[in-house]
């Protein structure tokens, strides 16, 4: 193999599929990252990068001018830690044996190549399902994965869920502490049945928003008797295999009532929660005590200091004292890209809503945050 290709777009590639990789293969090859130089009978020439480890698989393709082609496997993060600090210069690959050679202006490299046959043949793209516009689809991905669990012995809740229902895509995920989930419209192909799949939330936020930009359209594939999807858009397309567990009964947690609600600008509350949990023992609870036209915050107590700062706030509804994990609430506020944001509550032991609110006034309608109370001490 012998090609030319742009810095940029080779380090580009090289980071977002090297992104994908296991920090620790289970063996050598799935740490790789396949280079392949317009090898196969009628592939449109250019490089192919990709990385798969059974679970994702990523591919992107980047122009490149081919003297020679053909395949080779190298150390993904160390490809990627090369390319990207080469100077703004051409590059140039050559395969040797059982070297790769790297050079671009007077930095010149020599790695050496891992075996291209032990290499896993790389998974088709399940059956297309719709499109999605890629601004609307990145930005709900980010809103609702902040809600997903860290703890992989609980795989039910690293996940987001997925809810195809005709014209109407429902993206939920929860950690038992917070829920968020983001409803929007996108475009069903029809060939796929109304689904509903858990996929792995770190791989759908990498996905998201590498694909998810302004003025893009992304194709989702879905196969579920296959346990996977597919992403692709700007050149770019990953699969994922899906979570085999059980997403909790989440719609049972949404309130069907509320006794109080408040709209208060985001930017002031964040400041103010910022602010007041500097005293919070290991950022453990914000108080929250909402009576007509005022807001009040504290944290803390005599031992460790305390704080307490007034909002204006409009509040209708029986008043109302309750604590947040300040962390979480500032997650949730942060997602709503929203400059007001409506709190609505029952009692201070029952979750509460955050909604973003528009400009008129109104509730925006399709994302929600749902936040479980802290215990009141007493």
């Amino acid at each position: 193999m012998k090609i030319r290709v742009e810095r940029d777009g080779l380090a580009d590639a090289v980071a977002w599929v090297a992104r994908s990789l296991p920090s620790r293969p289970p063996v050598p090859v799935l740490g790789g990252v396949l280079l392949d130089a317009g090898s196969a009978e009628g592939e449109a020439e250019g490089l192919t990068v990709s990385g798969f480890d059974y679970e994702v698989s990523a591919t992107v393709g980047v122009p490149a001018t081919i003297a020679d082609g053909g395949r080779t496997l190298v150390s993904g993060r160390l490809l990627a830690d090369i390319t990207k600090s080469l100077p703004n210069q051409p590059v140039e690959i050559s395969v040797d044996g059982s070297r790769v050679a790297i050079s671009c202006g007077s930095a010149k490299f020599s790695l050496p190549t891992m075996p291209v046959d032990d290499y896993p043949q790389l998974p088709a793209m399940p059956q297309h399902a719709g499109e999605l516009a890629g601004e609307v689809f990145g930005q709900a991905v980010s809103q609702v994965a902040i809600a997903a669990g860290k703890d992989d012995t609980l795989p039910m809740l690293t996940g987001v869920r997925v809810e195809i229902t005709g014209e109407k895509l429902t993206l939920v995920a929860t950690d038992r502490f917070r829920l968020a989930m983001r409803e929007f419209e996108w475009k069903n192909s029809g060939d796929v049945e109304d689904a509903a799949v858990l996929v792995p939330a770190r791989t759908l936020a990498d996905a998201a928003k590498a694909l998810g930009s302004a003025g893009r359209s992304v194709s989702l594939a879905l196969s579920p008797t296959d346990g996977l999807l597919g992403l692709s858009g700007s050149g770019r397309r990953t699969t994922s295999r899906l979570l085999d567990a059980e997403f909790p009964r989440y719609r049972q947690l949404l309130p069907s009532e509320q006794t109080s609600a408040a709209i208060i600008g985001v930017a002031p509350l964040v400041e103010a929660i910022k602010r007041v949990s500097l005293v919070a023992e290991r950022g453990t609870q914000v108080r929250l005590e909402f009576a007509e036209g005022v807001l009040r915050l504290s944290a803390g107590g005599d031992d460790e200091g305390s704080a307490e700062e007034e909002l204006a706030v409009e509040f209708t509804g029986e008043p109302v004292t309750i604590a947040f994990n300040p962390g979480y609430l500032q997650d949730g506020l942060a997602a709503l890209h929203s400059d007001r944001a409506e709190l609505s509550f029952t009692t201070p032991n029952r979750p509460a809503l955050i909604k973003p609110v528009g400009a008129e006034g109104e509730v925006t309608p399709g994302y929600l945050y749902l936040l479980m109370p802290v215990r009141l001490p007493g």
